[in-house]
């Protein structure tokens, strides 16, 4: 068996004994007609950045040849605000790479994930998906490279107060179980979401503990490895469907929003993102980081302001965006530093030796690990539609490969120590609300909207959403009012 199926913990992967980017739709009936699987789920994203469903039973193989073959039709003007009821039609069609087995349902289910395609045939060019596919692809064009990406997964549970090792307020990071709470959970979830075929590098528990009254929130995360980036996409929409699932399941409320109290921990979805060529990491050289990282980088920070729009999308988003609780404001970048927006993390750069000094009866072998290096965008939330997300990191890191000023630019943002300290240097500011980021994205549509990427109606679209919350200047309205900002944080409990 191959070294890289053996442990693999999705069933068809298992059974059929297949990269699941070799999977045919011969696999998928010879999987459902040995297992005995009894039902089929479309599931495809909608305009809210969710997981929509359609269920099948299966009566008979012609049937279920059928709608693998040809999918099936959907209203796509009640699955995305900018399609117009009048021309709503459109097909969904099942990905098969994307097969995994339903690991809550009692009936034998499968699942995959699906693309859309307009009334002939065609790619709907303003699905989430598909404008992800589009981003990636002109990125590659320009530079060669493909781009890489994982998500950290933060989130809070909600419950009674625990009276047995009640939790420390703010003192919840790496903490275990029993001070720690919802440890089982977190397992579980890791446990379903790698048999739906994420690749989980690891989960721990987040500094987010927080007690109000009688209730008590406890953070934790769940942090992937990094794949192309429209499975980086899938893992992240995926497990989010998971673990609301298993939340529900013993009776509790999970929310990735970006505040649950004003005042406490915050949840982001930082994202680390790298450039690949033939399997090898091309962001580092000997020397550490290579132009090629200074260019993604500048990318990043100069479409920072409108990645705002795809990343932070609910005012809740700049309650969490401000100064000292290790959430960017300023646009720059620097290593180790969790004060900046682009943050450049440890890669195990010239620390071979760690393993020796630790095991001192470890034989020496020359065997290297592929270079792990990435940079982490940090300012987006768990509000974000993913794929539009990905998309636009997709679109800035190209724009930092054609702006012949990125390398100048990356130099001149770079930063050492705490950026709230820095009293000599002025930085751009991300936007403080969804009104501005929605400002922002217009003014930089052109990038977006280059290579036909982001369609034109996807932009107006999504800058009317972010109008439509009247929140400029929010924060200095309701400054004081606590009782109000409470309000607006339970309003967007449940966003994303």
């Amino acid at each position: 068996m191959n070294e890289k199926i053996a442990l693999n913990p999705n069933k068809l992967v298992q059974f059929l004994n297949k990269d699941p980017a070799d999977f045919t739709k011969h696999d998928i009936i010879e999987f459902v007609e040995k297992k005995d699987i009894r039902m089929v789920n479309f599931r495809y994203v909608g305009g809210d950045g969710k997981l929509k469903l359609l269920n099948f039973v299966i009566s008979s193989r012609e049937y279920l040849d059928k709608i693998l073959t040809a999918g099936e039709r959907v209203d796509g003007s009640s699955l995305f605000p900018y399609i117009e009821a009048s021309s709503s039609d459109l097909y969904v069609v099942p990905r098969y790479r994307t097969a995994f087995v339903n690991p809550f349902e009692e009936i034998p289910t499968l699942e995959i994930l699906c693309s859309y395609y307009n009334k002939d045939g065609e790619p709907l060019e303003s699905s989430p998906e598909y404008v992800l596919k589009k981003a990636h692809k002109a990125l590659k064009d320009v530079t060669g490279y493909t781009l890489e990406a994982l998500g950290e997964l933060e989130y809070y549970i909600y419950s009674e107060l625990d009276e047995i090792y009640q939790i420390v307020p703010q003192k919840g990071y790496h903490e275990s179980h029993p001070f720690s709470k919802w440890e089982f959970l977190r397992l579980e979830a890791m446990q379903v979401i790698s048999e739906m075929g994420c690749q989980i590098k690891y989960g721990h528990s987040e500094v987010g503990n927080i007690i109000s009254g009688d209730k008590e929130y406890v953070q934790h995360e769940i942090e992937f490895l990094p794949v192309n980036v429209e499975e980086a996409a899938d893992q992240l929409v995926l497990a989010k469907w998971a673990v609301r699932k298993i939340a529900y399941k013993y009776g509790l409320e999970v929310s990735f929003a970006p505040k649950i109290i004003v005042g406490q921990a915050g949840s982001g979805l930082h994202i680390h993102s790298r450039l690949v060529k033939d399997g090898q990491n091309v962001i580092v050289d000997e020397n550490g980081l290579n132009d090629n990282a200074k260019k993604l980088i500048a990318g990043f920070l100069e479409m920072a302001s409108s990645l705002s729009a795809f990343g932070n999308t609910v005012p809740t988003s700049f309650l969490r965006l401000v100064p000292h609780q290790e959430a960017p404001t300023s646009v720059c970048w620097g290593d180790s530093n969790r004060s900046t927006l682009v943050r450049v993390p440890l890669g195990w750069k010239g620390v071979d030796n760690m393993i020796y000094d630790a095991n001192p009866n470890e034989p020496r072998e020359n065997k290297k690990f592929g270079n792990s290096q990435t940079v982490e965008l940090r300012n987006p939330d768990g509000s974000a539609n993913v794929h539009q997300l990905l998309a636009g990191m997709a679109v800035a890191a190209r724009q930092g490969f054609e702006n012949p000023e990125s390398l100048e630019n990356a130099d001149k943002l770079y930063v050492s120590g705490d950026v709230h300290k820095i009293k000599d240097r002025k930085f751009d500011q991300l936007p403080d609300s969804c009104y501005n980021a929605s400002q922002k994205l217009l003014e930089d549509r052109e990038v977006y909207e280059k290579y036909n990427v982001f369609p034109k109606l996807m932009i107006d679209g999504l800058a009317d959403q972010l109008k439509s919350y009247k929140d400029k200047k929010l924060s200095e309205k309701m400054f004081g009012d606590g009782d109000a900002l409470q309000e607006l944080v339970d309003k967007y409990f449940h966003c994303g």
